[in-house]
C-alpha cells in the first residue's frame, strides 16, 4: 500500500454555501456556519470566500452583515474565511447570461455601493465578478484592483475586444469558466474563446460533470493549460446534504438524485452540489489530471489567484495539511490559521487591538 498523499488543504474560491446552510441568508447564526464549515474540512477543504449572489443593495447588506457576524463569532470563521466573493450584481442581465441570479436587480458596475457594504465589515471582499461590458466596468476594475481586490469575469458576453481591455486594466479571473453562458453564441467573436485565449486570465472550472460535461471539461483545461486553472465547487446549501428542496437566497431550489440543483423554473442549474474533494476525484478518476495537479488545482492554485488581495489587506493564511489515502479521501493532518491584523494567533480577538475593529 503506498504511503498517504499530503497536500495543502483545498481551498474554495467560491462557495454560497454547505450542509443544508445557505450563505446568503440574512438570518445566517454562527452554529450554522460553524455546521457548514466543519462540512468543508471534512472534504479536505481548509478555506474559503463565502459568496454572495445577485440581490438589491438592501438585501446584500442585510445578508453581508449576517455572514461577517457568523464568522466573527463562529469557532472555525476566523481560522477559515479571509474575506468575501461578491458574484454580481454586476452581471449580464440577458437570458442565458444571467443564469439564476435576479436579473431585475442586475446593476452597472457600482464603487460605491461596494464601499458601502464593506464599510461595516471586519473582512474584506476579496473578490468581485462582474459582467466586463457593463458601462463603468473599466473604470470600476482599475479602482478595485488599486484597493486590493481581485476582479473576476462572469455571466458575461465579452468579446475578446473587451476582455483584452479588462484584463489590460486588471482584471485576472473567470468565475466558473463554460457556466452563465447561454447554449447560443458567436460563431468565432464569442466570451468562451476569449477568455480561453487571454492569458492574463486564469480559469476557475467546476468539475461536477454536470456544470461542464467531462470531455469538455478535459478540452477546457488542455487548450487553457491545467497550470492556468483552478477548481471552485460553486455550491450552494444542496451540497452535502440529501436530495430535496432548499432555500438558496431567496429562492427554493431542489437538489435532485443525480447530483443537479434546479432553479425555481426547473429549466436551469442554480449553483451545484459538488463537494470540493470530490472535484479532485473527478479529474483523476477521468484522467484529466494526476493527484498532485488536481489537488494543486483546488488548493494552491485557489490560493495564488486571490494573492494580492490578500498581500493587500496583509492577511496571511496558513493552510493547513490534508492526508489523502489511495481512493482520494480526505482526513486533516494539520488544521489552517488566518493571521490579519484583528485575528489573535488562535483565531481570538488580538489583544493588541481592538476585537474586529478594522475597517475597509
Amino acid at each position: 500500500m503506498m504511503p498517504p498523499l499530503h497536500s495543502d488543504g483545498l481551498f474554495d474560491l467560491q462557495v454560497n454555501g454547505y450542509a443544508g446552510v445557505d450563505f446568503n441568508d440574512a438570518a445566517l447564526t454562527a452554529a450554522q456556519l460553524d455546521r457548514a464549515l466543519e462540512a468543508m474540512l471534512a472534504d479536505g477543504v481548509t478555506g474559503c470566500l463565502p459568496t454572495l449572489i445577485t440581490a438589491t443593495p438592501g438585501d446584500l447588506a442585510a445578508r453581508f452583515a449576517a455572514l461577517d457576524g457568523a464568522v466573527q463569532n463562529s469557532r472555525l470563521g476566523p481560522v477559515m474565511v479571509p474575506g468575501y466573493h461578491l458574484e454580481g450584481p454586476f452581471l449580464n442581465a440577458a437570458p442565458g447570461y444571467c443564469g439564476c441570479h435576479p436579473a431585475q436587480v442586475m446593476t452597472d458596475p457600482d464603487i460605491a455601493l461596494v464601499a458601502q457594504l464593506e464599510q461595516t465589515l471586519s473582512r474584506p471582499i476579496l473578490l468581485i465578478t462582474i459582467a466586463p461590458e457593463r458601462t463603468n466596468a473599466m473604470a470600476a476594475v482599475r479602482h478595485w484592483v488599486a484597493k486590493g481586490k481581485v476582479v473576476a469575469m462572469g455571466h458575461s458576453a465579452a468579446d475578446f475586444a473587451c476582455l483584452a481591455e479588462a484584463a489590460t486594466a486588471g482584471l485576472s479571473l473567470s468565475t466558473h469558466l463554460g457556466n452563465g453562458l447561454p447554449q447560443t453564441l458567436p460563431k468565432l467573436n464569442n466570451t468562451l474563446l476569449a477568455q480561453l485565449a487571454e492569458t492574463r486570465l486564469t480559469a476557475c472550472l467546476i468539475a461536477d460533470g454536470i456544470h461542464v460535461p467531462r470531455d469538455a471539461l478535459r478540452a477546457l483545461i488542455a487548450l487553457k493549460g491545467a497550470e492556468n486553472c483552478v477548481v471552485v465547487s460553486d455550491a450552494v446549501v444542496a451540497a452535502a446534504a440529501p436530495p430535496g428542496f432548499y432555500r438558496f437566497a431567496g429562492m427554493q431550489v431542489e437538489r435532485l438524485p443525480d447530483g443537479r440543483v434546479m432553479n425555481p423554473s426547473g429549466e436551469g442549474l442554480a449553483g451545484s452540489a459538488l463537494q470540493l474533494d470530490q472535484g479532485v476525484r473527478n479529474l483523476v478518476d477521468w484522467s484529466i489530471a494526476p493527484p498532485e495537479r488536481a489537488l494543486a488545482m483546488a488548493g494552491t492554485a485557489a490560493r495564488a489567484a486571490i494573492a494580492p488581495a490578500l498581500r493587500a489587506h496583509h492577511i496571511t493564511m496558513t493552510p493547513g495539511q490534508i492526508a489523502w489515502d489511495d481512493a482520494m479521501q480526505p482526513t486533516l493532518a494539520h488544521m489552517p490559521q488566518i493571521t490579519p491584523p484583528w485575528i489573535g494567533p488562535c483565531g481570538s480577538a488580538s489583544s493588541a487591538a481592538a476585537p474586529m475593529a478594522r475597517r475597509y
